[in-house]
C-alpha cells in the first residue's frame, strides 16, 4: 500500500486509490461533477494546501532563495497541530491503502505537494515507486 503524489488533472495510475486534491481552490471551470471523471480529484482537502498568502508568494518566486523562504513558512503553517495530525494519518494510511495527493503545478519540485512529499516521508510514509 502506498502514498503517490501527483499533479492534479494528470491521467491516474491504475493503482492510485483515492486522489486527494490539497489545492486551495477548485479547478476553474470545471462542474463538480467531472472532478474525479477528469481525473482532478475525488475529494478536495484544502487544509492541506497552503495558505493564499503563500500561494501568492510561491507563486513569485524567481530565485532559490525565495523559494526556500515559502518552503520555510509552508512548514510553519503544516506545524499547526491539525495539520500535523492529518499528516500522521496520511503518512498511517500509507501503510495500509493506495491513495494519492496533488496540486495543479506542473514541475513538483517547484510546488508545495513537493514540501509536502518530504513531511509524509518524514513520518514513515510509504510512497509509489516511480515510473
Amino acid at each position: 500500500m502506498t502514498v503517490r503524489v501527483v499533479r492534479l488533472g494528470s491521467p491516474r495510475h491504475a493503482d492510485e486509490g483515492l486522489r486527494i486534491g490539497t489545492v486551495r481552490r477548485p479547478p476553474r471551470g470545471v462542474p463538480k461533477e467531472r472532478f474525479a471523471a477528469d481525473d482532478w480529484y475525488d475529494l478536495w482537502y484544502p487544509e492541506l494546501s497552503p495558505s493564499a498568502e503563500l500561494v501568492k508568494q510561491a507563486l513569485a518566486a524567481e530565485s532559490e532563495k525565495e523559494w526556500q523562504a515559502f518552503v520555510r513558512a509552508f512548514r510553519k503553517e503544516m506545524d499547526a497541530p491539525a495539520a500535523r495530525h492529518t499528516l500522521d494519518l496520511l503518512a498511517a494510511l500509507s501503510q495500509r491503502a493506495d491513495f494519492s495527493v496533488g496540486c495543479y503545478c506542473e514541475e513538483e519540485a517547484r510546488c508545495h505537494r513537493s514540501v509536502l512529499r518530504a513531511l509524509l516521508d518524514e513520518r514513515g510514509a510509504s510512497f509509489a515507486a516511480e515510473p
